[in-house]
């Protein structure tokens, strides 16, 4: 067929099945009858067997109006349920070709339509990194890019790093960029850019310190404090993942000042999974060294964390349970001092109730640290004084919540509440199993001492006091 035929009934095909949309440069996700008509014309499209001819149309060199016509509706096909047959029928290899057009508005097609096949399958991704996009891809990033095209290729990029990428993959030349566009005024190109900081952080070994490497960390500890959630979710979500990597990582975190803006964070009014990330964030940090952890008691963490673990939803309370209990289970004695001050024991002894057995092992050494300086606290007083944190457990009905722990199906935690029991109150667990105790075992007599009965160590401050 003549190329001016084959340009007519490219045409012909985008016309009668595609309607002229705009391409969308995303899976959508609405069940809207614009989205079963759009696969609904896909299928005809498939069975008419015209997919190879597009591909081949990518290749005609002489005729951009074809190429351009070909790329557009590969782009809306690769946005529906079918974006696997895109990719497998030869367009990836001719679309990354196309990448190194002297035609803009071609590079542009074919890089929307790369990133419509990059947000699917991971086969399709592969198939992606098999043709060696990433390189052709990168050149596209220049000073001169109009915003338009920048976002395309941003979210083009970003789609191609989710999940684990193949070893042969630079992550470098990657972050390079990103590290400039999280300095963008753009919030699309932003939100993508720090998505792909994400992504990169979670499926490349050693890419945390690469990140570190590239810079990226000031400006986004900088744009915890962005307006947008759009922005801020990815932006945190990065620094989760950064948060989780070795003491020295973590430090670099803590000296640009991530704890001072999360101290904000969890004292306001945010989203549930902005406060969710912000409690993580804080819980790695506090399983590294003492000093890392007067570093979040300095930044005044402390409190905001109890109350969400005291008045959150529930799975909030877990990550801010994690925090609490990674940060009594390594601290020093002055620390642990401090956390009793802010209030921490009731609120970590119910976290023993949790259907969690890793928070409840955690929880359960983290008391066992506190146990251990209350008793180094007893020095020089009377052997008959009581360990005070074991008398507040004691008084705020940890010790029932310790008992109940015999029964759970961890051999783990048994061995560990075992020990707290016999080690601090031997005498108390020995009478309620006594049966010639009057009232051990006959609950009507039992009178039960409530939390508001409890002596109390000092009332928690709010963060606002304790800034002051």
């Amino acid at each position: 067929m003549p190329p001016s035929q084959s340009l007519k009934a490219c045409q012909n095909w985008l016309t009668k099945y595609v309607q002229m949309t705009p391409p969308v440069s995303w899976k959508p996700q609405s069940s809207s009858g614009n989205f079963f008509q759009m696969n609904s014309t896909v299928i005809k499209i498939i069975r008419a067997d015209v997919l190879p001819r597009f591909a081949e149309s990518l290749s005609r060199t002489g005729f951009p109006q074809l190429q351009m016509e070909a790329a557009w509706v590969l782009t809306n096909i690769a946005a529906s349920d079918y974006t696997l047959l895109v990719a497998e029928c030869g367009a990836v290899p001719r679309l990354v070709e196309l990448l190194g057009s002297p035609n803009a508005n071609i590079r542009h097609q074919a890089i929307w339509c790369l990133g419509n096949i990059a947000a699917d399958l991971p086969s399709c991704r592969d198939i992606l990194f098999d043709h060696g996009v990433v390189t052709p891809l990168l050149s596209q990033f220049r000073e001169d890019m109009k915003i338009p095209v920048l976002r395309t290729a941003m979210w083009a990029l970003s789609n191609l790093c989710f999940g684990k990428l193949p070893a042969e993959v630079q992550v470098k030349p990657i972050l390079e960029i990103v590290s400039q566009l999280i300095h963008s005024a753009d919030e699309k190109i932003l939100a993508d850019a720090c998505w792909t900081v994400y992504y990169l952080c979670g499926g490349v070994d050693d890419a945390i310190q690469d990140a570190l490497d590239a810079g990226v960390c000031p400006q986004l500890v900088n744009l915890l404090m962005h307006a947008s959630s759009s922005v801020l979710l990815p932006v945190i979500m990065a620094l989760a993942r950064i948060s989780a990597g070795d003491d020295a990582q973590v430090q670099v975190l803590i000296e640009n000042g991530i704890l001072n803006c999360l101290a904000q964070l969890l004292g306001r009014s945010y989203p549930k999974n902005i406060k969710k990330q912000a409690c993580l964030i804080v819980s790695n940090i506090a399983t590294g060294s003492k000093d890392q952890i007067q570093a979040v008691i300095d930044a005044s963490i402390i409190s905001p964390l109890i109350v969400l673990l005291k008045t959150s939803e529930t799975d909030i309370k877990k990550e801010a349970a994690w925090a609490l209990s990674n940060a009594a289970s390594g601290a020093s004695s002055e620390q642990i001092q401090y956390l009793v001050s802010r209030g921490c024991l009731e609120p970590l002894c119910n976290v023993l109730t949790y259907q969690d057995p890793d928070l409840v092992y955690t929880c359960l050494q983290g008391l066992e640290n506190i146990l251990q300086a209350g008793e180094a606290g007893k020095k020089g007083e009377e052997e008959s004084e009581m360990n005070p944190y074991a008398q507040f457990i004691l008084e705020s009905g940890g010790l029932d919540k310790l008992e109940d722990l015999q029964d759970v199906n961890s051999e783990s935690i048994y061995d560990l509440a075992m020990k707290l029991l016999q080690s601090y109150w031997e005498e108390e667990v020995s009478e309620s199993d006594d049966p010639s105790v009057p009232g051990s075992n006959d609950s009507s007599d039992t009178v039960e001492t409530t939390s508001e009965d409890a002596a109390q160590p000092p009332a928690p401050a709010s963060v606002a006091d304790e800034a002051e």
